[in-house]
């Protein structure tokens, strides 16, 4: 599914063990190639964000440098 320019929508099924499959369509415009490792965020009040590979070390930086919060 198509929306504004850059931004896509698409629905995936999820299968009995789990798993999902990333629509061609989104593999290609993302470069996703078979054995790339993606990571999967989430939130419980957001949701769930698959980000762009090319993201991974801003996120990993953005999500392991923060100050840890006192529990």
């Amino acid at each position: 599914m198509k929306g504004p320019a850059g931004k896509y929508a698409w629905t995936v099924t999820v299968g009995e063990k789990g798993q999902i499959v990333i629509p061609k369509q989104a593999r290609e415009i993302f470069g996703i190639k078979p054995g790339d490792s993606l990571i999967l965020l989430g939130d419980e009040e957001r949701g769930l964000a698959i980000p762009p590979k090319s993201a991974l070390s801003q996120l990993a930086a953005a999500i392991f440098d923060q100050p840890k919060e006192d529990h």
